[in-house]
């Protein structure tokens, strides 16, 4: 895993790259890649390519980056792993490629050659890339079709800037830090900015599977590469047939943690005891012969957040080498300083935290890559609010959109008044709102304020400079895109498909990424292989639920590999108490951190509001530890990165 960044100066007023800038832009992001650091500057100087290097392939200085083909017209900066890359090595030395090091980077050199951009099409992993094509006097960057690794770009007048992290781009002098408002404003619903915009103006990040070209006249193309609803059915194949879909999905899950066991540095797991981190541990035991390390965390003075008594069971039951952390409200708080940095824009989800310390560990062991489990509730309906809402649409919204509209504004505004009188809301609320304005109901996961509590909470005149934005048109234009490729009328894979747009890619990814490298540890994500999610997106949600039990699938298929004590826990999602330190140690911190922060120049909130969330949270009425962490987050982020001021 590694940092990229780099400059491209298309304009035609006679601009050069600046190789110091460039350096200085590279080594915000020593973190990546510690190992290892490299430039290239085109001959003509319009062309600056940069590279940190976290060593897992090839550790000699063969694999250092940037990395050319035989005669030097075509470069690259590469950001990932690539599983298949031995194959493709081969057949590309049967066509004449010279190759110089072992490592995968080389292979997407020679395979650029032979199939131009689409060569992305036969890659299996995860990468951030440019390529620089000096015979097409072409830039073109690349995000791996999930979008487990990130990618920021800045268009400038005659310039482009890109990173794998935004403090890169702003490192360039031209660069000007100014909150992005429309992204603010979807901020406070998604606790992250929706590609492809980025709290800041101006710096824009590529949404997953897509590939952005830009030629030395400045022209950008900008292009969707895969879609998960895309790839035809094998041959065979009986998505309908629950014995065959669990069998495949073993095997498929198998494949893909043997494939990133891939490296020549020491390699583990995170396991928190659940299903996911525990079928990791049990399918990657079986193909090696040493001792899989485990990394579990946890927390001093709030056992009911621990997970330890599981995970320890499945340590003791694979014999894993397993190592644990314990974490408490003073940590949390130590931490944010490092977090608003490693971020770079809120992330407002506080497993960032835990996430954190359980890195911190595996790198202290010397364990350099590690697989993780996202991605696997999200596939399998893991969650109890997947549920409900797959079961209010056959239940309430189905039958509810049948009625003529006026009839459904009508039992909307007459709920939402009792709601006002006794002070009540809440989903069934929000999902007759939803029916009454013919708007999609399900917006997500990970869902903070929605458009009614953003009008309560905005100042008078940021909700007259926002007026006509709605963040339900994110949901919406992804939600179309499912529409127009479904075959069936499933909602469920409505949902699935909108969290992997959104959510998946934006929140629980980048998270993983920025956590993880922060320490230098490189994350994989087995139930993220790309062949997996095609096949599971074919499988009716039915099935997947199956009784009313979520995950059925993923569970049949570990049946007689976990116990089921495992199998069957009741699921404890992997959080953190920091609603009950928002009540307690971190609460002044926490209140000081908004109520005197310089966001307040931007006058975007009522602050007023904000104080009564504030104390009717301390006082136990009311649980707003995830509106007020969201507000923590984006004011120190504001403070670090706008007004600049010290931590």
């Amino acid at each position: 895993m590694c940092g990229i960044c780099g400059v491209f100066e298309f304009g035609r007023g006679g601009k050069s790259v600046d190789e110091g800038t460039l350096i200085r832009m590279r080594d915000t992001m020593t973190h990546r890649g510690p190992d290892d650091a490299g430039i290239y500057v085109s001959p003509d100087r319009q062309v600056g390519l940069a590279h940190r290097r976290l060593s897992i392939i090839d550790l000699s200085p063969a694999g250092r980056q940037p990395m050319s083909n035989e005669d030097g017209t075509v470069w690259i900066t590469f950001n990932g792993e690539i599983y298949n890359h031995a194959r493709l090595r081969e057949e590309l030395e049967a066509k004449g490629h010279t190759y110089r090091s072992r490592t995968d980077t080389e292979t997407l050199v020679h395979l650029y050659e032979e199939e131009g951009a689409d060569f992305v099409r036969r890659l299996e992993g995860m990468f951030a890339l440019a390529i620089w094509d000096a015979r097409h006097g072409e830039l073109l960057l690349v995000r791996d079709r999930i979008g487990i690794k990130p990618l920021y770009y800045a268009v400038l007048p005659g310039r482009i800037l890109f990173g794998s992290e935004i403090k890169a781009i702003l490192e360039h002098p031209q660069m000007t830090r100014r909150i992005d408002l429309a992204a603010f404003y979807h901020y406070l619903t998604f606790i992250v900015s929706p590609a492809p915009r980025t709290l800041f103006q101006g710096v824009h990040k590529l949404p997953p599977a897509t590939r952005v070209t830009i030629d030395r006249k400045g022209n950008i193309r900008t292009e969707t590469w895969w879609d998960p609803m895309d790839a035809p059915a094998e041959v065979g194949e009986r998505h309908d047939d629950e014995e065959f879909c669990a069998d495949r999905i073993r095997d498929l899950l198998a494949r893909a943690i043997e494939k990133r066991m891939m490296a020549d540095v020491p390699f583990g797991v995170f396991l928190s005891g659940g299903l996911d981190s525990s079928a990791n541990v049990a399918l990657m035991s079986r193909v090696t012969d040493r001792p899989v390390r485990t990394f579990s965390v946890g927390f001093k003075d709030h056992p009911s957040f621990n997970e330890f008594t599981y995970a320890r069971k499945v340590a003791a039951l694979f014999k894993t080498d397993h190592h644990e952390v314990e974490i408490g409200w003073r940590d949390l708080l130590d931490f944010m300083p490092e977090l608003v940095f490693h971020q770079d824009e809120p992330i407002a989800d506080w497993v960032c935290v835990p996430l954190h310390f359980v890195a911190r560990l595996a790198r202290q062991s010397g364990t350099i890559v590690v697989q993780v489990g996202e991605g696997s509730d999200e596939q399998f309906f893991g969650y109890a609010h997947y549920l409900s809402a797959f079961r209010n649409q056959a239940r309430y919204v189905r039958p509810l959109m049948r009625l003529p509209r006026s009839l459904r504004l009508a039992a909307y505004h007459t709920a939402r008044g009792l709601a006002f009188l006794l002070r009540r809301g809440g989903e069934r609320l929000d999902l007759l709102r939803s029916v009454a304005r013919d708007e999609v109901f399900f917006w997500g996961g990970a869902i903070a304020w929605r458009e009614q509590e953003k009008h309560r909470l905005l100042s008078e005149d940021a909700r007259r400079r926002i007026d006509g934005l709605s963040s339900h048109d994110v949901v919406l234009g992804i939600d179309q895109r499912a529409r127009d490729r479904l075959k069936d009328h499933d909602f469920g894979k409505r949902m699935i498909y909108l969290e992997l747009r959104n959510r998946l890619a934006e929140l629980l990814l980048m998270r993983v990424d920025k956590i993880t490298m922060a320490s230098s540890v490189e994350a994989r994500v087995p139930f993220l292989d790309h062949a997996l999610v095609e096949f599971t997106m074919r499988i009716p949600t039915a099935l997947k639920i199956r009784g009313g039990q979520s995950k059925y699938l993923l569970k049949k298929a570990m049946t007689g590999i976990l116990p089921d004590e495992i199998i069957h826990r009741p699921k404890q999602g992997f959080g953190a108490p920091v609603g009950e330190w928002l009540r307690g140690e971190l609460y002044a911190p926490a209140f000081e951190g908004v109520m005197r922060s310089r966001l307040r120049e931007e006058n975007l909130l009522d602050y007023g509001h904000v104080e009564r969330l504030f104390r009717a949270h301390r006082a136990g009425g009311r649980d707003h530890s995830w509106h007020l962490w969201t507000l923590y987050n984006l004011s120190r982020w504001y403070d670090h990165w706008i007004a600049q001021e010290a931590a």
